[in-house]
């Protein structure tokens, strides 16, 4: 109804006439009038406007709309959605970092509030016999051949750059990791000065951009990364391929928002848009790429090097592989970062439907590695939501030596899933550049938080290792996880999942249609199919 529309537009003009009328009586204050009198002139620049139809045929009522939809993520967050409804973390998984985090007590009363018949539902099957283990740090040495091996824990900090989090996050973090003993990858985004100041063990990520380590014309600069990479405190190097947020998509980080620190820290010049191409310039094919990886071990002094990538074609990687017996050149790891993850701010497209998973990443990584005798020679690393003990415990058990998290350890340094990340509004202080809004962040304060969520969370895992009957997280197997698969049936994830034996792809044992269909096609020179061997 049109006098519906314009309700709060006529309320206003009567109001105000009511006002001055009253005013000029002296009955009140002409200072009442104000109020009427400002939301008059809105209702009018309302009509007027050409940019919001809703403001034109709803003056003044319109703003409501445009108030709720600004609330509303805030709405459902605190006061509609349940515990257990996962957008993309559910209250209950928030709730025990920030429990783990604060050495609050994290036990549940009255049972499960999860769905124990609802299918996908996942349990680890327990011993009658439990073990006890001595200690909660779980470590794994990466390495042992080279000149520098690294004994890292099984639980990490996983690629967050500079300037993606802010410096008093970056401090907290490596702090934490000090602290607690573990490692803090720097993400592609280089090592600032942050990063140096307490002395964490540091993964320093080299991404197609080559920030920290580049020419200025963006090439690898190997004087630069011979420099850096021979500090004490960088333990491993590891080249990113693709992340899950955003996998085959560069990055544009714009000129207004590069700081002096930031350019010094990558450095790129002040002035200019800061560019991370799709795709690396310093290697094209697989057999380049491992040359690559001999050549930054060679240049850090024999630290443990090796890649990163969100999963893709699959004959990408089998040529990868292929690669690595072609040449001997192995990585000492393989970091799989799965599509579900996403601390980096990526298009819908991408966040929503592009890249693999972490489960079937990891499953084709390690079968790979399997199927072609090199498993026990190279470390797998993993990341993709993986926040409790039970995250942790089902990833090793379908392939991984060790897990990294990246969200988990924000929400412990105080996130508090507000999505705001790409704005620079963030209401914590951890994903903005603003120096008054990361100011609410305590570094000193948040890295005990860090490193209690850390060690919390091992020791919840050792308490699932000892009711499972094991000795160390190394021993979990996919067997030990059940999964529901109707309201009537269970089976273990060993039989629902699917696995090679060792030297299948060597043997032409393919076992399954994806290693038949795209193994004999892939190449060790080139990302791209053998065009000979392809089929529709």
């Amino acid at each position: 109804m049109f006098y519906r529309r314009y309700l709060a537009f006529w309320g206003a003009l009567i109001a105000l006439f009511v006002c001055l009328w009253l005013a000029g009586t002296q009955w009140i204050s002409w200072a009442w009038s104000l109020i009427p009198a400002l939301a008059v002139a809105l209702g009018i620049f309302d009509l007027l406007q050409r940019r919001h139809s809703i403001l034109r045929n709803y003056p003044i009522w319109g703003h409501l709309r445009f108030l709720f939809e600004f609330i509303r993520p805030e709405i459902r967050q605190y006061f509609v959605e349940s515990d257990t409804e996962e957008r993309p973390f559910s209250r209950a998984q928030r709730s025990i970092v920030y429990q783990r985090a604060k050495n609050d007590p994290d036990s549940r009363p009255y049972g499960t509030e999860l769905d124990v018949k609802a299918v996908s539902h996942e349990w680890i099957s327990h011993s009658i016999a439990p073990t006890h283990v001595d200690s909660a740090d779980f470590r794994i040495v990466v390495g042992p051949q080279r000149a520098q091996p690294y004994s890292m824990s099984i639980f990490n900090i996983s690629a967050m750059s500079f300037g993606a989090l802010s410096a008093n996050a970056i401090l907290a973090l490596n702090l934490g990791a000090k602290k607690g003993n573990f490692a803090h990858d720097t993400g592609e985004g280089s090592m600032s000065t942050y990063h140096r100041t307490h002395g964490g063990d540091i993964i320093w990520e080299i991404g197609s951009g080559y920030f920290g380590c580049r020419h200025d014309d963006g090439s690898f600069n190997a004087e630069a990364f011979t420099r850096q990479a021979a500090e004490p405190q960088v333990k491993m190097i590891e080249i990113k391929l693709s992340q899950g947020a955003k996998p085959g998509h560069g990055g544009v980080l714009p000129a207004a928002k590069i700081t002096a620190e930031i350019s010094a820290t990558r450095g790129v010049p002040m002035g200019r848009d800061c560019v991370s191409p799709a795709s690396h310039s310093a290697f094209s094919t697989p057999c380049e790429l491992l040359e690559f990886v001999e050549r930054l071990r060679n240049l850090s002094g024999g630290k443990p090097t090796g890649f990163k990538l969100c999963v893709g074609h699959p004959w990408e990687f089998f040529g990868i592989a292929k690669a690595m017996l072609e040449t001997g050149i192995l990585p000492d790891f393989i970091v799989v970062d799965g599509a579900e993850g996403g601390t980096g701010a990526a298009p819908l497209e991408f966040t929503d439907h592009i890249g693999v998973p972490l489960q079937e990443g990891l499953l084709l990584v390690h079968n790979t590695l399997v199927g072609v005798g090199l498993r026990e020679k190279i470390r797998i690393g993993a990341s993709g939501k993986i926040i409790t003990a039970f995250d942790i415990a089902r990833t090793l058990a379908i392939g991984a030596d060790w897990v990294n998290s990246a969200r988990g350890f924000m929400f412990a340094v105080g996130c508090i899933q507000a999505q705001t990340c790409h704005s620079g509004r963030c209401p914590t202080g951890v994903a903005t550049q603003d120096p008054v809004r990361q100011r609410a962040l305590v570094p000193e304060d948040k890295s005990d938080r860090v490193h209690r969520f850390h060690d919390n969370t091992l020791k919840a895992l050792k308490e699932i290792i000892q009711a499972a009957g094991l000795q160390h997280p190394a021993e979990l197997r996919a067997h030990h996880i059940v999964q529901r698969v109707s309201s009537h049936e269970v089976k273990l994830l060993s039989d629902l999942l699917k696995f090679l034996e060792p030297g299948d792809l060597l043997s032409g044992t393919y076992r399954y249609r994806l290693y038949e269909q795209w193994w004999p096609i892939a190449s060790a020179y080139s990302f791209s199919p053998r065009a000979e061997l392809a089929t529709v």
